[in-house]
């Protein structure tokens, strides 16, 4: 007993490694609607028993993602199609194959909670029928969702309808197609707005009168404003395909003297030089020249100038004056002319002695000289300035 305990523990280890696989066989023909709906109970009896829950009694509904592609290859055929809208729902894989053969497909379920896999292999075996459906009719069935319509149930209720509008009890399902695979637009965000399903039937009998009404003016002048005319495609009368290319040996045949093209003609760059690099550089220089007149050649920038740099040259004398007590008078004491000419004249015999004038203002700074300390005081005035 115990052997065969230890054995089955190896086995869901293994399992948990490279993850169960089923292989699940189908069969449908060329020309025919094939439908298969993933089940989500049935990996998720792979997920408990792979976790050990199926025999304590526990089973869970988790929600759980579906990836189907072609064994070997990253996408699904050009016929087949998947769709899933939402994790906690079935999921449908659906098409009409084109040619006989057989298709492996490889569904991945992913578990959403435990994030564990389960992977399958899906077999569709395609046989070719004896004969086509050569009358088909298609209609468009609006405010409906491509997962609504591809249960087989809800197959056979559409079936059921068009029956009787064709009059006809051998009608088969050709192809069930989403409207936006067809060039459709995303519908609003609404409750009860779908994209719409287009129903591709066919059968070996003719069309009813109801359907040959379809293709009369007076009913293609209502459709416009009723909105439901069917498609008619009346396979024996349509064009047969162009016959395919025929494979040549994949040698070139002797042509004579291979005559390569000749080379482009050449091309001056040099008008395009002066537009990207010559006219930018004059123009910058103008803009420069501009500014330096601006700021030196005008009677403002002069005196800005000066005045900053008369700032600047008070200022450091008053640091320097800081210092030290005995330093004798600076030169902002003196006359305009004086302090341009750099002499030192006495000291006025007065209680205050004006230091710093600063023009071109509103606001006079001025600090006075007294025997014992220093002391500054701010008065208010006005200078008109005149060009």
């Amino acid at each position: 007993m115990s052997f065969f305990v230890l054995f089955y523990f190896h086995s869901v280890f293994a399992a948990s490694l490279c993850g169960i696989s089923a292989e699940i066989k189908l069969t449908t023909s060329v020309g025919r609607l094939f439908t298969y709906e993933v089940m989500r109970e049935t990996f998720q009896k792979d997920f408990d028993s792979y976790s050990l829950k199926l025999y304590t009694g526990v089973l869970h509904d988790d929600p759980m993602i579906f990836k189907c592609n072609q064994q070997y290859f990253p996408d699904l055929p050009e016929w087949l199609r998947f769709i899933q809208r939402h994790p906690s729902e079935n999921g449908f894989l659906y098409g009409t194959p084109t040619s006989p053969g057989k298709t492996f497909i490889e569904i991945y379920a992913v578990n959403k909670n435990s994030y564990d896999t389960v992977r399958n292999v899906l077999v569709i075996k395609i046989y070719l029928t004896e004969k086509m459906l050569p009358y088909q009719a298609e209609f468009f069935i609006e405010l409906r969702e491509i997962e609504k319509v591809l249960p087989s149930s809800v197959q056979s209720e559409i079936k059921q309808d068009l029956q009787k509008l064709w009059n006809n009890e051998a009608l088969e399902i050709v192809n069930i197609t989403n409207a936006l695979d067809r060039g459709g637009r995303v519908p609003l965000p609404l409750a009860g707005h779908y994209e719409g399903v287009y129903v591709k039937v066919g059968s070996k009998k003719y069309f009813s009168r109801c359907l040959q009404r379809v293709m009369t003016p007076e009913y293609q002048r209502q459709y416009v404003i009723l909105g439901c005319l069917p498609l008619q495609f009346d396979r024996t009368k349509m064009e047969p395909a162009p016959p395919a290319p025929t494979m040549g040996s994949g040698i070139l045949e002797d042509g004579g003297y291979f005559d390569p093209p000749e080379s482009p003609p050449s091309r001056d760059y040099f008008p395009d030089y002066i537009v990207s690099v010559i006219v930018p550089l004059i123009i910058a220089f103008l803009l420069c020249l501009l500014l330096a007149y601006i700021l030196y050649g005008r009677r403002e920038g002069v005196i800005q100038l000066y005045h900053q740099q008369t700032i600047h040259g008070n200022t450091e004398e008053l640091r320097s004056m800081a210092a030290q007590r005995g330093v004798p008078p600076p030169l902002s004491t003196l006359p305009m002319f004086n302090s341009r000419t750099g002499e030192r004249a006495s000291p006025v015999q007065s209680d205050s002695i004006p230091l710093i004038m600063a023009q071109q203002h509103s606001t006079l700074f001025t600090i006075y000289l007294t025997p014992g300390k220093w002391y500054i005081s701010f008065v208010v005035f006005k200078v008109l300035l005149q060009w």
